[in-house]
């Protein structure tokens, strides 16, 4: 399987400007292609390669390469092998990636659509109407409010949940662990600060002080002034929603003038770039550093049939550093791992790559009733002998709500005085669910159901 990067150019961008973006969102749909079969499919990622995500890069696309290559293609749905494209999308060309991805590549899965989907939403309706395409798996889709996706007209389906929900279980942790004042660190992208509005409102709502909320610009080369008010401020935990770098030189910077605190982040942390940047030594030197994320389940026979094979990859994405590149519970590897294979498995079950096809099969394989299962291998067998069957995944049961929102498993992890990952601390996930939907942000939408306008 070919994978092609295509990184664009900051200066071809500059060149074309607000001009591209315009077009990407208001061009009309390439028209409906004719039956491909025996073609390979095209599956488009959104990627990171440049901007303030650009570390994670690398690291993502071969997420998205190990599921494809490894186990979708050695027996592919339809009997189609999957092709791997990614478009970089930069801090702000996610709009312009997406319409490359389709109109230029013929995508037919488009994964990962993100942070910037309300600047494009116009032109994915009116593509997805006329194309019944593409398919709209998505890591980072955290950021869409949780009633938008999930059906024929909309076809998102999100792998980790929400970003609102993370931010619920920082602050749910924080509860947990007895913090009566805590501030609340965000830098200004919108994931990050959707995620630290539900947290502020989390905490309220549980009775913790918020004694204040910090937002700062992304990609600083430091936080001092920031370290500075925490430590006038003296909490018992600081909630942190932002990068690894920005987080890590937050924390360091704050050790370093003498701080000893609680530090909970988010699941980028989970990401090597994170401790590469903090370093071991700071660790040791405050009461706890960790993050609010969801657990994948490690005694499923989903993970022991990942675990040896993610450990023994040796065709990693170009830019990887070391191959596998992390361990085998880190979140964004098992979450997009489960994804893609459910995706591949609904196209199996569905018939087709139609979006109309698609939607509804993504929730009937990983619902009851059906057998249960849990690998690629035999969920398609079973579906190819014409029965019904319930995947369960890595992080959990393959079931999604009407909005395309998958059910996750709370929990904290904490780093170890070494660096390393230490066991997940699990959250309540009744109390969490029911905290989420006391703040989550819903889109005002006319009409209720896709196509249709909505604001956010």
């Amino acid at each position: 399987m070919r994978i092609q990067s295509i990184r664009s150019r900051r200066i071809l961008v500059m060149i074309a400007g607000m001009g591209l973006l315009t077009a990407a969102i208001g061009a009309a749909p390439v028209a409906a292609q004719d039956d491909k079969a025996g073609e390979p499919v095209v599956v488009c990622e959104l990627a990171y390669y440049t901007g303030e995500f650009q570390s994670y890069g690398p690291s993502l696309t071969n997420d998205v390469r190990f599921p494809i290559e490894e186990v979708i293609n050695l027996d592919p749905p339809l009997g189609r092998t999957w092709e791997l494209i990614s478009e970089d999308i930069g801090d702000s060309f996610e709009g312009q990636a997406a319409k490359t991805c389709i109109e230029q590549h013929g995508a037919e899965i488009l994964v990962s659509i993100a942070h910037q989907y309300r600047t494009y939403r116009d032109y994915m309706m009116e593509t997805w109407a006329e194309n019944d395409g593409p398919l709209g798996p998505s890591v980072h889709g955290g950021a869409i409010p949780g009633n938008l996706g999930g059906k024929a007209a909309e076809p998102i389906f999100r792998a980790q949940g929400l970003d609102q929900g993370l931010g619920v279980y920082g602050a749910l942790y924080a509860n947990d662990i007895g913090a009566k004042n805590v501030v609340i660190f965000a830098t200004e992208v919108e994931g990050f600060q959707q995620a630290a509005d539900t947290q502020q409102a989390a905490a309220e709502v549980l009775g913790i002080n918020v004694l204040e909320r910090i937002d700062a610009p992304a990609q600083q080369s430091s936080y001092r002034t920031e370290a500075q008010k925490i430590a006038d401020l003296n909490p018992d935990a600081v909630l942190i929603q932002a990068g690894s770098v920005e987080s890590a030189t937050l924390i360091k910077e704050a050790a370093e003038a003498g701080l000893s605190l609680n530090w909970i982040g988010e699941t980028g942390w989970s990401e090597a770039e994170f401790i590469g940047s903090l370093g071991a030594d700071p660790i040791p030197t405050q009461k706890s550093i960790g993050f609010a994320t969801f657990a994948p389940n490690t005694s499923s026979p989903a993970f022991a049939f990942f675990q040896p094979l993610w450990d023994g990859q040796t065709n990693c994405a170009d830019g990887v550093a070391a191959c596998p590149p992390y361990d085998a519970t880190n979140q964004y590897a098992t979450s997009t791992y489960d994804l893609l294979v459910q995706t591949a498995l609904a196209v199996e079950a569905g018939g087709s790559y139609k979006a109309s096809d698609w939607a509804p099969a993504m929730n009937a394989v990983g619902e009851a009733p059906g057998e249960v299962c849990y690998t690629y291998a035999d969920c398609l067998a079973l579906i190819r002998e014409g029965k019904d069957i319930d995947y369960e995944g890595i992080t959990g049961p393959g079931d999604y709500t009407d909005g395309g929102v998958n059910a996750v498993s709370p929990a904290f992890i904490p780093f170890n005085a070494d660096g390393t990952i230490g066991e997940p601390v699990a959250l309540d996930p009744a109390k969490a669910l029911e905290l989420l939907d006391q703040v989550k942000t819903e889109a005002a939408c006319e009409p209720a159901d896709p196509p249709n306008e909505c604001s956010w």
